[in-house]
């Protein structure tokens, strides 16, 4: 006889991406210099009058004067690019390569070692006659395709798509809907207590904190998370125990 003060078994578990399945700062810092690099071979004036920190103050300035900018923030870096080509009198036909060799090395993340079995592991805990729908929700611009992993991800939502942002409840549902469950039959799973624990919480779904630093959980934040839990194979545990 089921238990109706059991939470029910989830129909889907959504994921964030990056410093969730993959540590983003060194990738990031790389990708800054490899499009610094490329800067230096095809826009010799902007690098001539930049360096990868100072492109970095003017981005932080732009977003000063656009915040809306943050829900993209390859369009933010795209227009800093724009306006130091232009200070520059550098061809402006040159961003979108530009660009396009700071995406490639952006996305040349390495998954947690625990990521890939994990989410093998995971397509397997579905209940019979219905599998265990997978998604993810980002407010980054990780591409899934060009990293690999897209395979196992039904739905992948990005703020700049939507023109929300977590901790925003609408992005949430916005990939519940996309998923066809409803808020309560799915699991969030993030690395950010506030942006991905209470944001999820507060749109209705349960919400696991991967801890995967051992950080100390602020009480002031008043987050309570579903599970904490350092890894994927805690995670699995906890799917596995708490909804047997």
């Amino acid at each position: 006889m089921t238990d109706p003060a059991r939470p029910a078994w989830p129909k889907a578990v959504l994921f964030d991406l990056d410093d969730t399945l993959w540590p983003i700062a060194p990738v990031i810092a790389q990708a800054e210099l490899a499009l610094y690099a490329w800067l230096q071979r095809h826009a010799p004036r902007v690098a001539a009058g930049h360096s990868v920190d100072s492109l970095r103050q003017a981005r932080l300035a732009l977003l000063e004067r656009a915040p809306a900018l943050r829900l993209d923030l390859g369009e933010l870096r795209r227009a800093g690019l724009h306006a130091a080509f232009a200070e520059a009198g550098e061809d402006s036909a040159k961003v979108a390569p530009a660009m396009a060799h700071f995406f490639a090395a952006r996305n040349a993340v390495a998954p947690y070692p625990d990521v890939l079995p994990g989410l093998t592991r995971l397509a397997g805990l579905g209940r019979p006659g219905r599998s265990l729908l997978v998604g993810s929700i980002s407010n980054g611009n990780a591409d899934l395709a060009a990293i690999g992993m897209a395979q196992h991800f039904t739905v992948s939502l990005a703020a700049h798509q939507l023109g929300v942002a977590k901790p925003d409840p609408a992005i949430f549902l916005a990939a519940c809907a996309a998923l066809g469950v409803a808020p309560h039959e799915a699991v969030y799973v993030g690395d950010d207590v506030l942006l991905d624990v209470r944001g999820a919480q507060q749109a209705g779904l349960r919400a696991v904190w991967l801890n995967r630093t051992g950080s100390a959980l602020h009480l002031e934040h008043g987050v309570a998370p579903d599970a904490i839990c350092t890894d994927f194979g805690q995670l699995l545990d906890w799917l596995e125990r708490t909804h047997a």
